[in-house]
């Protein structure tokens, strides 16, 4: 059975930083490009960044570009967000998506599993 698990969400004040890390149970992780999106109370979900299979190709949101790192390590099956000068419109719950495919996507329908999600909430 697949999973995706997030964790490190939490509330920090405007400015600060967190890191997500999102593990997954994929067999073949390498395999699989993933992403980051994020869905806010009352809107749709959004995505944030993407990287590709071998971690060579990134793709960024313009609302977090500069800001937002992603990040892939194939041999402990993990990827992160770090997320930096983190602002009030950045609070959403942030989900870790995995898309099998050799071609990045931004689409959320492309992607084929998904994390529970996990909340993050910036005060001003």
């Amino acid at each position: 059975q697949v999973q995706l698990v997030e964790s490190g969400g939490g509330l920090v004040q405007a400015g600060g930083s967190l890191r997500l890390s999102c593990a997954a149970s994929l067999r073949t992780f390498s395999n699989y490009n993933m992403g980051w999106f994020r869905q806010a109370p009352g809107k749709e979900r959004e995505l944030v960044a993407t990287i590709s299979w071998s971690g060579g190709t990134t793709y960024y949101a313009d609302s977090v570009k500069g800001r937002f790192t992603i990040s892939r390590d194939n041999a402990k099956n993990t990827v992160a967000l770090q997320m930096n000068s983190l602002k009030p419109e950045d609070t959403a719950v942030y989900y870790c998506a995995g898309r099998r495919s050799i071609n990045s996507s931004t689409r959320t329908y492309e992607y084929d599993y998904w994390g529970q999600g996990t909340q993050v909430t910036v005060s001003s």
